[in-house]
């Protein structure tokens, strides 16, 4: 597993916002029971969007979380960074510190390739691009059981 739990749970909540659009907030409870993750793991994900000023939330009866811009200007390493840093694009595969071309781990060569690789297609990928292939793929974003796309 390359990525965490946050990660991926943040990812595909934040694909679930982009099914649903517009300037509609969606509670998080609702999203916890849509993806069936958990509530409050899920409220702190949001809180990191928030900070990283990748989604809006509102307080009271009718707030939630939406999306702050467009779908087709986050990219998925938008998330990953907000939520992780950006050490899956920096940091040696090792956790070795100072690992470089002047002092590589053995599998710093590999890794800086694959690295590149992985950086490039997060980089490319935005919440439309995946929302598309989501619809058109017959894809899921539930761990288990059926999904249907979000509704306003």
């Amino acid at each position: 597993m390359l990525l965490s739990k946050t990660s991926e749970y943040g990812i595909r909540a934040m694909l679930h916002l982009a099914g649903v659009g517009g300037d509609v907030y969606l509670p998080v409870k609702r999203i916890s029971k849509d993806l069936d993750i958990s509530f409050h793991f899920l409220t702190k994900i949001f809180q990191q969007l928030t900070r990283a000023e990748l989604v809006d939330s509102y307080r009271g009866p009718n707030g939630g979380v939406r999306l702050r811009c467009e779908a087709r200007s986050i990219a998925v390493k938008d998330i990953l960074v907000a939520l992780e840093g950006d050490d899956l694009f920096t940091k040696c595969v090792l956790g070795l510190p100072e690992c470089g071309e002047g002092h590589p781990c053995p599998l710093h060569e590999h890794w800086a390739r694959s690295r590149m690789q992985i950086e490039t297609m997060f980089g490319g990928k935005s919440l439309i691009d995946l929302g598309a292939e989501l619809r058109s793929g017959g894809f899921r974003l539930r761990a288990t059981g059926e999904w249907t796309e979000p509704t306003k």
